[in-house]
């Protein structure tokens, strides 16, 4: 294993200069927590606080300090997941493009350092979520050992379901969010929890038809994978339909935010089934996984929209 590190690194190092790149070690943790995702996560996350603010009667501004907790909790939390998978995962990493340049990839910062960090980061978003409710803090564990524990090290190598049961993890979020202000929760933090849990299924599957020939490559049993384009597109539009009742879950948001909520679904599903009319499978796929991040980002600025003048009074 020595000889091979010291053989692949300076062929790193130097492809790095050839393509005149420059990487600093704040890019490297950008990659390494995978900012992308904790960013997303967040947005989830301030969503089920400001609602908890909203439902319970409270002020927003009078609850300014247990808000940072539970943004800095969550994104620590988040955060560390996500290292101790790239940890994991750095010897299939290499085979995919959007991961080929992960610093546990690269080895611009070693693995022992990585598992560090991981570490700390997940121990220390826990510990500030213990500060604003125990049940936020549980319910965050849960889902940081789902992502790394269920997803990373058992299922995602040996399974098709892996995607689902990542999902857990991703859809927790609110949840966290909710608990922080109200230990309690609300049957709406619930179906915040459905809305992300059945959203996750047809962006992934759309990512992992972007990317079949990478994950084949590196082994992991994605459903476009084992099963084929056909069965995917199933899965999608199916998982799609299942998010047609939830926004009526929600009716104390008002009728703007269903009849918002529920054209996002229509179009959605309409892109879906859609699928099975079209020759080029990839650019469909790409158009899912781009309406996937609309539709979440209108869905839940759509929440905080509609509550506005509400937990500011």
């Amino acid at each position: 294993m020595d000889k091979v590190e010291t053989t692949t690194k300076p062929l790193i190092e130097r492809s790095s200069c050839i393509k005149g790149e420059n990487p600093t070690f704040f890019a490297d943790l950008k990659a390494l927590i995978k900012v992308g995702i904790v960013n997303s996560n967040l947005i989830t996350a301030f969503a089920g606080f400001w609602l908890a603010i909203h439902f319970t009667g409270t002020s927003f501004t009078a609850n300014w300090g247990l808000f940072l907790l539970t943004m800095a909790g969550s994104a620590l939390v988040i955060a560390g997941g996500c290292i101790m998978n790239n940890w994991y995962d750095a010897d299939i990493d290499p085979v995919m493009s959007r991961t080929k340049t992960r610093p546990s990839v690269t080895g611009s910062i070693s693995r022992n350092h990585i598992l560090m960090m991981g570490v700390f980061s997940s121990v220390l978003g826990h510990v500030l979520l213990l500060f604003t409710t125990l049940e936020a803090a549980i319910i965050a564990f849960l889902g940081w050992f789902t992502y790394v524990v269920l997803y990373t090290v058992w299922s995602k190598r040996r399974y098709t379901l892996n995607t689902a049961i990542g999902s857990f993890s991703g859809a927790v979020p609110p949840l966290i969010g909710w608990a922080a202000v109200d230990p309690g929760l609300h049957s709406v933090a619930f179906v915040l929890f459905l809305i992300m849990f059945i959203w996750q299924t047809p962006h992934f599957l759309a990512l992992a038809m972007k990317k079949t020939k990478e994950y084949k490559a590196a082994g992991v049993p994605m459903l476009p994978v084992v099963h084929g384009f056909e069965m995917t597109k199933r899965q999608i539009a199916v998982y799609i339909a299942c998010l047609f009742p939830l926004p009526f879950y929600m009716w104390e948001l008002g009728s703007v935010f269903i009849v918002i909520a529920t054209l996002l679904n229509v179009g959605w599903l309409i892109m879906s089934i859609s699928g099975f009319f079209v020759k080029n499978d990839l650019k469909w796929a790409n158009m899912i996984f781009v309406y996937s991040l609309n539709y979440l980002t209108i869905l839940f600025l759509m929440m905080v929209v509609v509550t506005f003048e509400f937990p500011l009074s």
